[in-house]
Protein backbone atom coordinates (compact mmCIF):
# COMPACT_ATOMS: atom_id res chain seq x y z
CA UNK A 1 0.00 0.00 0.00
CA UNK A 2 1.08 3.39 -1.27
CA UNK A 3 1.38 6.36 1.68
CA UNK A 4 -0.69 9.17 0.68
CA UNK A 5 1.15 12.14 -0.28
CA UNK A 6 -0.11 15.46 1.43
CA UNK A 7 -2.06 17.93 -0.82
CA UNK A 8 -1.51 21.04 2.01
CA UNK A 9 1.60 22.56 -0.20
CA UNK A 10 0.02 21.85 -3.31
CA UNK A 11 -2.71 23.94 -2.43
CA UNK A 12 -1.40 26.34 -0.46
CA UNK A 13 2.01 27.43 -2.12
CA UNK A 14 1.30 29.88 -3.83
CA UNK A 15 -1.21 31.75 -1.35
CA UNK A 16 1.90 31.82 0.74
CA UNK A 17 4.57 33.21 -1.21
CA UNK A 18 1.87 35.79 -2.04
CA UNK A 19 1.27 36.48 1.63
CA UNK A 20 4.72 36.51 1.98
CA UNK A 21 5.27 39.14 -0.87
CA UNK A 22 2.74 41.12 0.72
CA UNK A 23 3.87 41.36 4.46
CA UNK A 24 7.15 42.48 3.18
CA UNK A 25 5.72 45.27 0.94
CA UNK A 26 4.20 46.55 3.74
CA UNK A 27 7.02 46.50 6.54
CA UNK A 28 8.98 47.96 4.04
CA UNK A 29 6.61 51.21 3.69
CA UNK A 30 6.82 51.24 7.33
CA UNK A 31 10.20 51.14 7.88
CA UNK A 32 11.60 54.56 5.56
CA UNK A 33 12.18 56.59 2.25
CA UNK A 34 14.41 55.76 -0.64
CA UNK A 35 14.87 52.07 -0.94
CA UNK A 36 12.65 51.23 1.17
CA UNK A 37 9.87 52.81 -0.93
CA UNK A 38 11.01 50.59 -3.74
CA UNK A 39 11.08 47.78 -2.10
CA UNK A 40 7.61 48.24 -0.84
CA UNK A 41 6.35 48.75 -4.45
CA UNK A 42 8.30 45.58 -5.07
CA UNK A 43 6.80 43.36 -2.31
CA UNK A 44 3.00 44.96 -2.83
CA UNK A 45 2.88 44.98 -7.05
CA UNK A 46 3.75 41.20 -7.08
CA UNK A 47 0.93 40.26 -5.53
CA UNK A 48 -1.26 43.16 -7.68
CA UNK A 49 0.49 41.59 -10.73
CA UNK A 50 -0.65 38.04 -9.74
CA UNK A 51 -4.28 39.05 -9.37
CA UNK A 52 -4.58 41.07 -12.92
CA UNK A 53 -2.61 37.88 -14.71
CA UNK A 54 -5.82 35.50 -12.93
CA UNK A 55 -8.40 38.18 -13.46
CA UNK A 56 -7.43 38.92 -17.24
CA UNK A 57 -6.09 35.08 -17.97
CA UNK A 58 -10.00 34.02 -17.22
CA UNK A 59 -11.51 35.76 -20.36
Amino acid sequence: MRPRQSNFWKVFAIPTVIGLFTAAGLFAALLGDGVWDALSWLGLGIPAAFALRGLLQRR
